[in-house]
């Protein structure tokens, strides 16, 4: 009989993390209703992140069904949370063809307007075909907060990958 090397195990488990953490972030849908105005997309700061920064550890796969699963726990037409998350990888894709020297910044900088861009078309979407209406003030609130908080993950998703992945770009 074989034996399964504790090693390999640990090193997947570990390169692993983003995935782990994506779907934990659409079965755990934090609603922190006592604090009003705070709300942020996690998920939406993981994929792009991931998506710009190291493609394979978040397949294209997974991060439609975690937007499926999102809609299930959401309320939300499905397919919705996925088509988010697929356009996401699409600007993520588009920026990591076009720069030439990575800037964290300017990561910052086209999250804010990626997010910007996909919340539009997703509020659209719901507000046309399905006649879903959202509220502003929590759709702004949710986009400003998601937009500050990147720069922290994205520092710790860069240390994380700089001691666990040992790369660095």
């Amino acid at each position: 009989m074989s034996e399964f090397p504790k090693e390999n195990i640990i090193k997947n488990l570990i390169r692993s993390v983003p995935l782990i953490l994506l779907f934990i972030s659409v079965f755990n849908e934090i609603d922190l209703n006592y604090l009003e105005i705070f709300s942020l997309n996690f998920s939406f700061i993981l994929i792009f992140f991931w998506s710009l920064r190291k493609t394979e550890l978040l397949g294209y796969g997974y991060i439609f069904l975690a937007g499926l699963i999102n809609d299930v726990v959401t309320g939300f037409p499905i397919g919705i949370s996925s088509f988010n998350y697929l356009l996401i990888c699409g600007f993520a894709a588009y920026l990591k063809t076009i720069t030439l020297r990575p800037s964290m910044i300017k990561d910052w900088f086209f999250f804010l307007f990626t997010i910007l861009v996909v919340n539009s078309l997703s509020y659209g979407v719901l507000n046309i075909f399905f006649s879903i209406d959202l509220n502003y003030k929590n759709l702004f609130f949710n986009i400003f907060f998601t937009f500050i908080f990147y720069i922290i993950f994205a520092n710790l998703f860069f240390i994380y990958q700089q001691k666990y992945l040992k790369e660095s770009n």
